[in-house]
């Protein structure tokens, strides 16, 4: 076959991961408006990039607006963008060809891509926006940390370890329970949330009620643009392209795990007192629990 002839290896791939879910966006095409004409067109020629962005992101890629990125998915079968997505990321996976060029072990694999989350999130995080939330940890009366399913272990122990250097954290386990804390807040209170996508609809919740108590809001997240990006007050954004999406969320949880180690020794130096007098009794409290 000649060169002429051969279609690009990493083109005939993109083709071939999309099938199925090309196979529904052409059963839907008599019925597309302009809108969801042009999420279809990123879908099927960028598969590789989509599975990897937010509906946001999606949105300002195709030129529309979210909610047309989720209509679309919806009039294709899914109960969301997120489940497309999803699918889309499965036809990729099931046509992947093995990398003679990448024959690393899964441990390799995975601590490489976690350590190059680490290393962006210095990149990515503002400066700005970093200071700030150092800021308002520090003059905090009460902070309240929150998220859900794989962001919620993050908040229980970003409380554990900010009460260690003497600031007063809780983190509730139950949504519930979070969305009530968050509304008996006070304006010298913080909310810090932690969320992969920004688009949980509990956390949400509780970040909206803590800003109607009047408290300051802070995202960590792993997305620019996402509907909790637009609510909260600070936004600490670290996250990064996964090595493959069955590991999604994986190496940004190690991101946003620097990120909060990060604000922890920051707000432990602006205030060595408060925090030697707590890590003391911190000390102290521990030898009870050794041998």
């Amino acid at each position: 076959m000649s060169k002429h002839a051969e279609a690009p290896r990493e083109q005939a791939q993109q083709e071939r991961a999309a099938v199925r879910v090309r196979a529904r966006i052409q059963a839907a095409a008599p019925a597309l408006g302009a809108g969801d004409a042009k999420v279809a067109r990123l879908l099927t020629e960028q598969p590789d990039i989509v599975i990897y962005q937010s509906v946001s992101e999606v949105a300002d890629a195709a030129g529309t607006s979210t909610a047309t990125v989720v209509r679309f998915a919806q009039k294709l079968g899914f109960k969301g963008f997120h489940d497309l997505k999803l699918a889309l990321a499965q036809d990729l996976a099931a046509f992947e060809e093995p990398q003679a060029e990448d024959e690393r072990s899964v441990l390799e694999r995975v601590t490489a891509a976690g350590a190059q989350s680490v290393r962006d999130a210095a990149a990515l995080v503002s400066a700005e926006a970093f200071e700030a939330a150092v800021a308002a940890l520090d003059a905090a009366r009460r902070v309240l940390w929150v998220g859900v399913g794989t962001s919620a272990p993050l908040g229980q122990d970003a409380a554990y370890r900010f009460r260690t250097i003497g600031i007063e954290s809780e983190a509730q386990a139950d949504v519930h329970v979070q969305h009530v804390a968050s509304r008996l807040l006070r304006p010298d209170d913080v909310c810090v949330a932690i969320s992969h996508t920004g688009s949980t609809r509990e956390t949400l919740a509780v970040v909206e009620a803590a800003k109607l108590a009047g408290a300051r809001t802070i995202a960590i997240t792993s997305f620019l643009h996402s509907p909790l990006t637009e609510v909260a007050d600070v936004v600490l954004t670290a996250g990064s392209r996964e090595v493959s999406f069955r590991l999604e969320a994986m190496a940004s949880r190690l991101a946003h795990m620097a990120v909060i180690d990060a604000l922890l020794v920051a707000v432990a130096e602006r205030d060595e007192e408060r925090s030697r007098r707590a890590l003391d009794l911190y000390a102290d409290v521990l030898t009870h629990h050794r041998l």
